[in-house]
């Protein structure tokens, strides 16, 4: 599930802190602004993941133009793909049922059976 939240990015001695308002405890940094918003985005994958997974509400974000910062700060929407940090994503295995004349026509297409059916229940889920 894609998901968004500003950050607020503070420019150090080297480099760049970075942290989430609208979540307690949610911060990294990185040595240049590209190593940065890349952690920005895995740290807040990897917190609402763990919200998540603990039971934890997930805070609503905020909206970015009601947001302040200092002179050596600024503002910015970061997204993360939550379902890359989830856990559980050991593959296993399903028995399902299909029409004969389905499953002659995939095969013969060489379609692969699991890759279509994990799209569907994405696209079902509505997860990116």
């Amino acid at each position: 599930m894609l998901t968004i939240y500003p950050a607020t990015f503070i420019k150090e001695d080297e480099g760049y802190s970075v942290f989430f308002h609208d979540l307690d405890g949610c911060y990294t940094q990185g040595d240049t602004l590209e190593e940065a918003i890349q952690m920005a985005q895995e740290v807040l994958g990897l917190f609402l993941v763990s919200l998540s997974e603990r039971n934890i509400p997930i805070p609503s974000a905020s909206d970015p133009t009601t947001l302040t910062c200092e002179p050596n700060e600024f503002i910015t929407l970061i997204t993360t793909n939550t379902e890359r940090y989830r856990r559980n994503t050991k593959a296993i295995k399903k028995t399902l049922t299909i029409p004969q004349w389905l499953n002659e026509e995939a095969e013969a297409h060489h379609i692969n059976f699991s890759s279509v059916l994990q799209k569907a229940l994405k696209s079902e889920l509505k997860i990116v």
